[in-house]
């Protein structure tokens, strides 16, 4: 009997959550798994797992196709390509064709919370007319909006264990965070779904927290007095030019946390209990297990 499972393709095969979703598609043993990756020597550990390894650079289409070829499903990671604004979005393009010229039947897509199109370009503009791409294109497709990672917080609670203050300018509001795990979980479980049609999912955690929260977290686990300081967003722009950060990467940042301000990242979605079976792991559960990193060393 010839097999019925579908080829399977993850596109940034090499980043931290491109391997993952990697791993979990190999152990779920749903199909062939094509790893596409500019590096393929990273990943020569997954091919001896059985993964198929071909290289695919977002700057040559031609790649693209190729790597893509014989694909039936496939995970569309956002990548890394921030600046100059556009060229993320020119990349994710080229995908969307790439993908529709090799065939490939249904695509899912790692997306941003509450998208929207914003003059002059920028991470959250890139992610909606990715997904206006999708929508324009015959392909049958799953967004996943993913969440604010969790992960992000260790790096913030541990500095602000040291200053004693924790900033930022979403005020009162909650944000829903949501561990990468849970993400890669919830993305190799859509990619190997046996599900046709057209879907969003909000990928989220199990509930809003506030940074207040986070800081009365942060302080308990640290043993350290947090506080956390609203700042305005001129003053958290004023602080992160200070520390060096590129415009480009302060003005995605900020739209974030404007976002965020308003409400539109407080969602609460049961996506990756849905898919997976398991709910998300909680902020105060995930900042647990990572409690090692969040104090800082003497």
């Amino acid at each position: 009997m010839p097999n019925s499972k579908p080829t399977l393709l993850v596109t940034g095969a090499a980043g931290q959550l491109g391997r993952r979703v990697v791993e979990l598609a190999l152990a779920a043993n749903a199909g062939r798994v094509i790893a596409a990756t500019r590096n393929p020597e990273k990943l020569a550990d997954l091919a001896a797992r059985g993964a198929d390894v071909r290289h695919a650079d977002f700057g040559d289409a031609a790649s693209l196709r190729e790597a893509f070829a014989g694909a039936q499903r496939m995970l569309l990671i956002s990548t890394g390509s921030l600046f100059p604004l556009g060229l993320r979005l020119g990349q994710h393009r080229a995908a969307v064709a790439a993908a529709v010229e090799a065939g490939v039947r249904h695509v899912c897509y790692t997306s941003g919370p509450a998208p929207y199109p914003i003059a002059g370009g920028g991470l959250i503009d890139d992610h909606f007319w990715t997904e206006q791409a999708l929508f324009a294109s015959p392909l049958e497709w799953t967004i996943l909006r993913h969440q604010i990672y969790a992960d992000t917080l260790v790096n913030a609670i541990a500095a602000a264990a040291q200053s004693g203050q924790l900033h930022s300018s979403v005020g009162t509001a909650g944000m829903n965070y949501v561990t990468r795990e849970d993400c890669a979980r919830v993305d190799a479980a859509a990619l190997v779904a046996d599900w046709n049609g057209r879907r969003i999912l909000d990928v989220t955690g199990p509930k809003p927290v506030t940074q207040d929260d986070v800081a009365a977290i942060g302080a308990e686990l640290t043993d350290r007095p947090i506080r956390h300081v609203t700042l305005t967003r001129e003053a958290q722009r004023a602080g992160m030019t200070g520390a060096g950060l590129p415009p480009f990467l302060i003005d995605a940042l900020l739209a974030f946390q404007l976002a965020a301000s308003q409400g539109y990242h407080a969602i609460t979605s049961p996506a990756i209990a849905d898919l997976t079976g398991k709910p998300p792991m909680s902020v105060r559960d995930f900042l647990s297990a990572n409690r090692a990193a969040l104090t800082p060393k003497v």
